[in-house]
């Protein structure tokens, strides 16, 4: 092996009496002083040129041009293979879907479908099926608010029928008879105008205006996991498929354990991984918006989308430009009541006005020594929203601390301490001598960051805590008087209903009816309060206008205190037992005994549970039955789980591209289009062609699901796309899912104006603004399109993973010139279009767009390199693949 790699020179052997002898790729035994010079995210991009450089998939011009990376960044493109790949249900299954359908194609080719296994570790982690149908307090007989109401609602996220033994009367335990919404302990008449009604926090939940029962929390558990495996029986048979070895190399932790990233960080990280006879760096590549939280440990991850997953699954290495790497250096010493989440506010905001965007950045400074394993994790989690790749924290004493209660036993964290500082991996932040050289450098006073919250609309606008109460009355239109305020967290306790990722993909239950024709019948702003990571508008609940992210605690204080109208600082929260005011500061613990709390306790019976979990395993999980056999068994009769149209017409042979003639724009949108606006995650509204679709195979409504658990249908996804009610688009000149058919005239569901374009041969394109793809990373939001027949995507600027995504179906973005849009070369949308583009395409080469009003203009194609440009000729990631196979 040593003579054969072309790297066999450098590989060392690691030796100690604490353990046995480990082997590995050495690069300082390159004797080369550049080494030292890398950012410590480099050095591991560098290790894994090294050891998977077959002079294929990977080359040693990678290696020279990683260890050269001053002079390439920027311009050097290399491959890089991840240790591992991560997936989450919602994303994993249509990937996992599509290689049953690439068994299925090869199998009708001649060729032996066991080809098709993830040649990269892969896990699959189910956890975003569960939706809130049971909380600890269900809804009792709620009253009526009227117009008049200024009281705050306290929110079930039930809002279903009462649980088994709950009382059916409309009286809450001290209600006074004959007043309709009275309590003996609060009543909302009572409470002052613009401010909440008064809550008791006592033993038994009483909550006025809306009276709740109590439901213990183990039942709680259990019966959300049963409408859980009730709605996903076909989802979750089909994971069971793949946890019974149809495929090798591939783990599935099942539902109820925990949220995909709890487990990456806690369960599935390694830090050093073994394998094929050597130790080395752990990497990951991930479904999940939250994959980029495994920097905080020194672990390289940033996430992919489901379409680039499933290369990388088949061994396909990640293709990039090597990065500028951003040093963002931590001095100062952080204000006591500040959080993580305040830190990475502050930090989004100075990174996005610093232009980062599409760059790694990597922490160093004495101010990270201040920063626990969580607080490091939570900061990295939030880089896409500064439109960074990574922010890398390398591993240190405070990090080894963390490994001592989560994944190590004591050999390992021997091995993994000298491995590390072996290839010079361990970083101490208060030596100097050890920072690298960085594209350049960013200094944050770690001292001047004050708690905030962001909101109301964007992740991006931050408003001080202490200005939150000027800062909402100030953007509430001056006709709206009338305030409700909704929470994501119970007063005071947190409660657990489940192991899911409900939260943040909106799979909480819609609020009651009542609550609901209040909002509407009042025109009043809801707010909504949550811990999560996005809260983009309408993603918390459509009624919802108003949504602030806030940390947990800040969540819980709002809560307390029943409104969003108030200054945190200089009002109370509440009195106490003596009738004495109980402002946050006094109930604020300090940084110091956070940290050691988390270490100490939180962590450590986090990961004690979560180990039982994973050894018990679920027993709803355990009762499933599915078959094995190395062709996934297709149910002609299942809405969940159907075989796509991606192979439909694989053939062995690539044809050269070809230029789109007489396109149509489907839609013509602005500024700021999510994923959310173009594959929305949450309920199937009962208009929807998706319905109407459900509905011809005989569901009602309440079998529905969302989208996010029928993603392995396509025939429902396609019809999904572009579904968003808070879809603006400009050829019909409102909101909503409808777009023009512009032959005819008509105004027509999104999907119905694509089967009509597609049944008359006519090619499809969609004009957009600024940002086109922002959000969660979502490959329907690439494949939908696709199936509708849409060739190519013109837009002022893309969303990086939402580029990979277009690129990876065979769609073209395709930018306009700087100082160029629709507007100013006076599109109206209407027009056809006819792009050219030539045999010998090349990256981000200007096309010409000529329309049939006589205009011409130039794009940018956005094909960033030769293996871009590989895949749009294939006609997408799934055919390169597949015609790998048959070759």
């Amino acid at each position: 092996f040593n003579l054969k790699h072309p790297f066999g020179h450098l590989i060392d052997t690691l030796r100690s009496e604490q353990y046995e002898e480990r082997r590995y790729f050495n690069p300082q035994k390159l004797r080369d002083v550049r080494y030292e010079n890398l950012p410590f995210c480099m050095r591991v991009l560098l290790e894994s040129a090294i050891r998977k450089c077959d002079g294929f998939y990977i080359k040693t011009d990678d290696v020279s041009s990683i260890l050269d990376w001053q002079m390439q960044q920027n311009q050097a493109e290399v491959a890089f293979s991840p240790a591992r790949v991560l997936l989450q249900d919602f994303t994993g299954i249509p990937a996992m879907v599509d290689l049953a359908a690439m068994r299925d194609a090869l199998a009708k080719q001649g060729v032996d479908p066991n080809l098709v296994n993830p040649r990269c570790h892969t896990d699959l982690i189910v956890d975003h099926s569960l939706q809130i149908d049971y909380s600890k307090c269900a809804i009792q007989s709620p009253p009526t608010p009227t117009d008049e109401s200024h009281g705050a609602a306290v929110r079930s996220p039930a809002g279903r029928p009462s649980p088994r033994g709950s009382s059916s009367g409309g009286h809450c335990a001290g209600q006074r008879p004959g007043h309709r919404g009275g309590c003996s302990k609060a009543s909302c008449s009572d409470a002052p105008s613009g401010r909440s009604a008064a809550v008791q926090i006592e033993n038994t939940p009483l909550l006025c205006p809306f009276h709740l029962q109590p439901v213990s929390e183990p039942e709680t558990m259990i019966r959300n996991q049963e409408m859980e495996l009730i709605r996903n029986k076909e989802r979750q048979q089909t994971f069971k498929w793949y946890f019974n070895s149809s495929f090798k190399n591939i783990n599935v932790v099942p539902p109820d354990i925990n949220t995909v990233h709890q487990v990456n960080l806690e369960y599935l990280c390694q830090v050093v991984q073994e394998g094929e006879g050597f130790i080395y760096p752990d990497s990951v590549v991930g479904t999940d918006s939250h994959t980029t939280m495994i920097n905080g440990l020194g672990i390289l991850g940033w996430g992919v989308g489901g379409i680039e997953s499933e290369a990388v699954m088949l061994g396909q290495p990640v293709s990039l430009t090597l990065p500028q790497v951003v040093g963002c250096k931590l001095v100062g010493t952080i204000n006591p009541l500040a959080t993580s989440i305040d830190i990475v506010l502050g930090i989004t905001k100075h990174l996005r006005q610093a232009g980062i965007g599409g760059k790694f950045v990597e922490f160093f400074g004495p101010g990270v020594q201040q920063l626990s394993a969580p607080d490091r994790t939570t900061i990295a989690n939030m880089c896409p929203e500064y439109n960074a790749t990574v922010s890398f924290f390398p591993v240190d004493d405070i990090t080894l601390q963390h490994f001592k209660h989560t994944i190590c036993s004591e050999e390992k964290l021997v091995v993994l301490e000298d491995y590390l500082k072996a290839i010079k991996l361990f970083k101490s932040y208060g030596d100097q001598s050890e920072d690298p050289q960085y594209s350049e450098v960013i200094e944050m006073n770690l001292s001047s960051i004050v708690p905030h919250v962001s909101g109301p609309k964007r992740p991006q606008d931050r408003v001080a805590v202490t200005c939150m109460k000027e800062d909402f009355i100030n953007c509430l239109n001056e006709k709206v008087r009338h305030i409700l305020n909704l929470y994501k967290i119970l007063v005071a306790k947190f409660e657990v209903v489940g192991y899911g990722c409900a939260t943040c993909v909106g799979n909480t239950a819609p609020l009651p009816e009542s609550v609901v024709d209040a909002i509407k019948q009042g025109d009043l702003v809801a707010c909504g309060v949550l811990s999560g990571n996005r809260h983009l508008e309408g993603r918390l609940c459509d009624c919802v206008r108003a949504n602030y992210l806030a940390s947990p605690p800040l969540v819980v204080a709002y809560a307390i205190a029943g409104t969003v109208s108030i200054n945190l600082e200089t009002e109370p929260l509440g009195v106490n037992s003596e009738g004495k005011d109980v402002y946050l500061r006094d109930i604020w613990p300090s940084k110091e005994e956070v940290n050691h709390t988390e270490e100490n306790i939180v962590i450590a019976s986090m990961f004690k549970e979560l180990r039982s979990r994973m050894e018990k395993g679920s027993t709803f999980w355990n009762r499933i039955e599915s078959a094995e056999s190395a062709l996934f068994p297709w149910d002609p009769k299942s809405t969940y789980i159907r075989c796509p149209a991606f192979f439909s017409k694989l053939s062995k042979e690539v044809c050269a591209p070809q230029s789109i003639e007489g396109a149509y724009p489907l839609l013509f949108l602005g500024d700021k289009v999510t994923t959310d606006h173009i594959s929305p995650a949450g309920s199937i509204a009962r208009v929807s062609a998706a319905a109407r679709y459900l509905q011809s195979k005989r569901l009602t409504p309440r079998e529905f699901n969302s989208y996010g658990a029928r993603r392995g249908n396509d025939a429902v996804m396609t019809r999904g796309t572009f579904a968003s009610i808070k879809l603006q688009n400009r050829l019909i000149g409102k909101t909503g899912p409808k777009t023009l058919h512009i032959p005819s005239g008509q105004t027509l569901d999104v999907f119905e104006a694509a089967e009509r374009y597609q049944r008359d041969g006519v090619p499809l394109i969609i004009l957009a603004g600024k940002e086109y793809g922002s959000g969660s990373s979502r490959d329907w939001a690439a494949k939908g399109p696709y199936l509708m027949g849409v060739r190519a995507v013109i837009a002022e600027s893309f969303e990086k993973i939402h580029r990979n995504h277009l690129v990876g179906m065979g769609i073209a973005p395709l930018q306009f010139l700087p100082g160029q849009n629709a507007d100013s070369l006076e599109l109206c949308g209407k027009e056809r279009f006819t792009i050219n583009i030539p045999q010998e395409l090349m990256p981000r080469q200007q096309l010409t767009v000529q329309t049939s009003t006589g205009k011409s203009f130039s794009v940018t194609a956005l094909f960033e390199n030769d293996m871009d440009v590989a895949f749009f000729r294939h006609g997408g990631i799934l055919k390169y693949v597949a015609r790998s196979l048959l070759l």
